[in-house]
């Protein structure tokens, strides 16, 4: 008797270092574990309950995506991102979504169009509610479905680390962030120059948003020239 494939569910991948990895970044991105922190392996696995292998295992994986850094005989830190570090996020976020941008425009923009409608939803209501974190995720939520629309793998996956970066550098210096109501306007140009397939436009609007969020960044950082 032939097995009928249909009955089949899809087998869950992920492993428990990496559930674990995707908690500890969230908790990273979001300031949690401010940058400069140390991470306790012993306090850690508690707060997380697992065992001390998988753990190990996560922390690494975050160790090599560069946001924990290892200091030999000390343990654990989370990374602490320096003026050279915030110009380097940006220049390469600007480079992927650039790229993005371009891929999107030559194939189905009204497709990305209605993606992108379902961040700028939540950011409206982030916006209203004055809930700085919702309004943070929405904004993420909206440049990964940018990037994700252009089709590329490897574009989203290089934009899935730089948005976990932008995150911590905005995590740092809160105070940084333009009005609620500001940031939803420029994000809102952004799907419209999509939308309407202004390519130099929406390249230029693009350009802008980030370099103004480094300046935003950069002002607030001690030392930073």
């Amino acid at each position: 008797m032939g097995l009928d494939v249909s009955e089949l569910e899809p087998v869950s991948r992920r492993s428990t270092a990496e559930i674990v990895a995707d908690r500890i970044r969230t908790a990273i991105m979001r300031g949690t574990f401010a940058p400069g922190a140390q991470l306790g392996e012993v306090d850690l696995a508690t707060r997380l309950g697992v065992s001390r292998g998988p753990l190990r295992e996560a922390m690494q994986r975050l160790v090599a995506e560069g946001l924990l850094r290892s200091e030999r005989h000390r343990g654990l830190f989370v990374r602490e991102l320096g003026p050279d570090d915030v110009r380097d996020v940006y220049l390469a976020r600007t480079a992927v979504e650039r790229a993005a941008a371009l891929q999107v425009l030559a194939g189905d923009r009204q497709l990305a169009v209605v993606a992108l409608e379902i961040p700028l939803g939540a950011m409206e209501s982030a916006a209203a509610a004055g809930d700085a974190v919702a309004l943070a995720d929405a904004d993420h939520d909206f440049h990964a479905a940018l990037v994700a629309a252009s089709g590329s793998p490897r574009l989203r996956r290089m934009t899935e680390g730089l948005l976990v970066e932008t995150r911590m550098c905005l995590a740092a210096f809160q105070q940084t962030a333009p009005p609620a109501a500001e940031l939803l306007v420029e994000h809102q140009r952004l799907r419209d120059a999509l939308r309407d397939g202004h390519t130099g436009l929406l390249l230029d609007r693009l350009a802008a948003h980030m370099d103004d969020a480094v300046i935003r960044i950069l002002a607030a950082m001690p030392g930073a020239a």
